[in-house]
């Protein structure tokens, strides 16, 4: 479990996405559609699905290519939330108020090029807490102060780690090139698992049987059946039966471990979250524009008004390296897991190039409201950023 920023605050308890309508995100765009041009912007609520899941049924009842769809952001399947995605080649009024496929189309307006992943500011957020205690008015208004004060940790988390929580090791091993760690990783732990056959199937796979494991192992395991076909008929070449899985999928593993390490920095510098040091690499939060910070005495005024944070790495072989004794931290991070910055390029068009992410965020637009020992909070924050983050620092639960 990951440290609190406001540890000494008492925690309200209580639980969080008991339905998917206690959990709602609405993204905030980076612009808002012009009325002219060949591609359409559909806001979408979408409910228990993830973000290609959905453009996966609205390319089906839409009868166009998925690689026509365009997105700004990913959401996961938990919750309610409401994005934009484009598409091409329709009429605005053929699609507005239409249910595709348990998608709604809530307005659909035209624009003239396609959305790209990351053209968003952030998500607003409404989350239910259930089950709170204690002087829960009190503590969540100290806990807004301080986050708004200070920042929001801009952990990654447990979300980030799949649903076994394995994502990172499996990323590890990859970047290590240790393909059998890698398999033994991707398969799993029967303890991760709720699901009986899934759970029997790794239990035969850590046992040797892989025919068995092969057999038991559900159908929409399909990295973990690709990789034991190859492994039954090919035993113990690793290397090649991990060579089963999708690049997408390699990719996803590394940026997994890349983000743990992150999670690291975060933890270190978590005293002192608001503070600028010599050397750091300092995040302007009006554009997303990095600096090395030569002269912290000057800097630090800036890091008060919120207009900088430093940053930490996504370790990758063309990230912005930091300085002095901020540079050595981060060295120490790679030498304690055996690796340099060269690891992450595995060939074969697998190449993390790496970037820098602020260890804070601003804490955007906070209330709530309590309803007996329901608890209803609603904030935003940047892309790419977490609720997570906050609602932890509430619960003090996880």
């Amino acid at each position: 479990m990951q440290p609190y920023l406001t540890a000494y605050i008492p925690g309200t308890g209580g639980t969080i996405k008991e339905s998917p309508d206690d959990f709602r995100v609405t993204e905030i765009p980076a612009y808002e559609p012009s009325g002219f041009g060949e591609h359409v912007y559909l806001t979408i609520e979408k409910r228990g699905m993830t973000t290609l899941d959905a453009i996966r049924q609205v390319a089906r009842e839409l009868r166009i290519s998925e690689r026509d769809v365009g997105y700004a952001g990913m959401k996961d399947s938990v919750g309610v939330t409401r994005q934009t995605i484009s598409v091409q080649r329709i009429r605005p009024d053929d699609v507005v108020g239409r249910d595709l496929g348990g998608v709604k189309v809530l307005s659909a307006i035209r624009h003239g090029n396609k959305l790209k992943l990351g053209h968003l500011k952030g998500n607003h957020f409404r989350i239910l807490v259930r089950g709170v205690a204690g002087d829960v008015v009190s503590s969540i208004t100290e806990v807004f102060t301080v986050l708004g004060d200070r920042g929001v940790p801009n952990w990654f988390g447990y979300q980030r780690y799949g649903a076994q929580g394995n994502s990172h090791l499996i990323g590890a091993a990859l970047v290590r090139r240790d393909w059998h760690g890698a398999v033994n990783r991707l398969i799993g732990d029967p303890d991760a698992v709720r699901d009986a056959e899934w759970s029997a199937a790794i239990a035969a796979f850590q046992q040797g049987d892989l025919t068995g494991a092969l057999r038991l192992m559900p159908r929409h395991c399909r990295s973990e059946r690709d990789v034991l076909q190859r492994l039954v008929s090919c035993p113990d070449e690793w290397e090649k039966a991990f060579g089963t899985v999708h690049p997408r999928l390699k990719k996803l593993y590394i940026s997994a471990y890349q983000s743990s390490l992150f999670d690291r920095v975060v933890e270190q510098r978590l005293g002192e979250l608001d503070r600028i040091r010599l050397g750091d690499v300092a995040w302007k939060h009006a554009n997303g524009a990095c600096f090395l910070v030569e002269a912290p005495e000057v800097e630090s005024e800036r890091a008060r008004q919120f207009e900088i944070s430093a940053t930490g790495p996504m370790f990758g072989t063309r990230m912005k390296q930091a300085g002095g004794a901020v540079h050595s931290s981060e060295e120490q991070i790679l030498e304690r897991e055996g690796i340099a910055l060269g690891a992450f390029d595995l060939g074969n068009g697998l190449h993390m190039e790496g970037e820098r992410r602020p260890l804070r965020v601003p804490l955007g637009d906070p209330s709530f409201t309590l309803d007996g020992d329901n608890l209803c909070v609603e904030f935003s924050l940047p892309k790419g950023s977490y609720a997570t983050s906050v609602v932890r620092e509430i619960t003090k639960t996880f």
